[in-house]
């Protein structure tokens, strides 16, 4: 029974009667589902949070709660919510600053507009991860302050905040300027807590390593600074210089024949490389390198082409393509090469000309391709499946236009295919016979069990189904009889 109860707190046509009913008698996780409502009122979500604490945080996220509502000695983790956006009192700041509870203070150094009264508290903190959260987001006079902080964490903090003035992240890649650390997390712990791979012999190289590795990572960070780790020993750092977009070309082919598929990876996507290098990539023995190359926003349409039929790219509309001009969509979509067109039939915006002869393409992965393009009528998605079958049956099931009469044919179409029932079950066109059917399948019954479509007794019927998320999709089910509803929520 209680995942019906967490059912009909989902559902959107449940009466506001029925909501306080719920609300009064509530564990956490009808509590959870009753917080996700729309509807709810000031004064429900006030009864609410009183009688589950924890929902009063998803309340203030969600608007329901504002400060007026929050009393921070009731409701401590509620309020640290409102400031974490921006909503909350100063004076809760000053008040949680010196909360016994380590996380909540560790919350609050990551909140925005903090005053500085409490910044400087937070900052001096006895415990070296609310300030190294702290040095994580606060502001650049802050950062500057405790990039010198003797706790080689904090300093890691800072290394990867990008509000961190590039001549202090300089100096935390080099070391010169400031003293050293006298201590990190390893040497904090017991040695039989240290974190896995973690060591430091004094000069807690674990931490540094993870200090340079968020500076190299940072775009504040000053390429000269960082640059010379083309070369570094650890391939870490290697990876995270590839992750920039403002490496110098040199550096940039270096890290092209790197050793480390990852690393050529990370290099694969980024705009900084040139025609030379992506030309180079596209011949990389590693697919991870071609797939992450067919994400550039600059790759040439030919390499493009390519790409498309050795990476396994999957049905993704990639970046070069969504930005093509209109020639360069005409020329993929009259191409020879079935990758090609299949690229360009990604594209969800297509001219209605275009769209249409790509419809009649003789290749079926084009076809599969364009299916959920709108616009197409139904004679059209008809002949698709008329032509391919099996292989383009999903797709069309997900075109928004499918009429409800194709939605019928499809989910009766022989051989079947199971994921044609869970994409009707979702279609917004599905009708009732059509949600029968689908009902029949176990992965689409959870679905179709929550269209509104379905018949009433039906949904009525599913609410005792053996598989539990049948019966919570029932309940949250918009058409389930209100009269059902109460007789659920009063049997309680």
């Amino acid at each position: 029974m209680h995942h019906i109860l967490c059912g009909l707190a989902a559902n959107p046509a449940l009466s506001s009667e029925l909501v306080d009913r719920l609300i009064s008698i509530a564990d956490d996780d009808i509590a959870t589902d009753l917080a996700c409502r729309g509807d709810l009122s000031r004064a429900q979500a006030v009864a609410l949070a009183e009688r589950i604490d924890e929902s009063a945080v998803q309340l203030a996220y969600t608007g329901r709660l504002t400060a007026a509502d929050i009393d921070p000695s009731v409701w401590p983790d509620a309020a640290l919510a409102l400031l974490d956006q921006g909503a909350g009192r100063s004076e809760w700041a000053r008040s949680l600053a010196a909360d016994p509870v380590r996380e909540r203070r560790e919350k609050l150094a990551a909140c925005p507009g903090l005053p500085s009264e409490v910044v400087d508290k937070l900052a001096a903190d006895p415990d070296v991860r609310v300030v190294a959260e702290l040095a994580s987001w606060t502001t650049p006079a802050v950062t500057a302050r405790l990039a010198a902080h003797p706790h080689a964490e904090v300093r890691r903090a800072v290394a990867g905040n990008e509000a961190t003035p590039p001549a202090v992240l300089a100096a935390l890649v080099t070391g010169k300027g400031l003293p050293a650390a006298r201590g990190c997390l390893v040497c904090d712990r017991e040695e039989t807590h240290l974190p896995p791979g973690a060591s430091c012999d004094g000069s807690h190289e674990s931490t540094v390593h993870d200090m340079r590795e968020a500076a190299l990572r940072n775009p504040a960070t000053p390429i000269e600074a960082v640059v010379g780790f083309v070369d570094d020993p650890s391939m870490l750092l290697r990876w995270a210089l590839a992750a920039r977009q403002d490496l110098p070309l040199q550096a940039c082919a270096r890290l092209a024949s790197d050793s480390a598929p990852g690393v050529r990876a990370e290099l694969a996507e980024d705009p900084a490389i040139g025609d030379a290098l992506i030309r180079a990539l596209a011949d990389d023995r590693d697919l991870d390198v071609r797939r992450r190359l067919a994400r550039h926003p600059r790759v040439p349409l030919d390499v493009l082409t390519r790409l498309a039929r050795t990476a396994k790219i999957g049905g993704t509309l990639l970046p070069r393509v969504a930005a093509s001009s209109p020639t360069e969509v005409e020329g993929l979509a009259t191409s020879r090469d079935p990758a090609a067109r299949m690229l360009v039939a990604q594209r969800r915006n297509l001219p209605p000309e275009i769209r249409d002869r790509l419809a009649d393409d003789p290749d079926a992965k084009v076809v599969k391709a364009l299916a959920p393009h709108p616009g197409l009528t139904e004679a059209q998605l008809s002949a698709m499946v008329d032509r391919h079958g099996v292989r383009v049956l999903a797709e069309v099931a997900t075109n928004p236009d499918a009429s409800p009469a194709l939605l019928e044919e499809l989910v009766r179409h022989k051989p079947t295919v199971q994921r044609v029932f869970r994409e009707v079950a979702r279609h917004r066109g599905a009708t009732a016979s059509a949600l029968l059917v689908c009902l029949a399948d176990k992965q689409a019954r959870p679905v179709a069990a929550s269209h509104p479509a379905l018949p009433p007794p039906v949904i009525v019927d599913l609410l005792t189904d053996a598989d539990w998320r049948v019966g919570e999709a029932a309940a949250a089910n918009p058409s389930l009889p209100p009269a059902v509803m109460s007789d659920l929520v009063c049997q309680q």
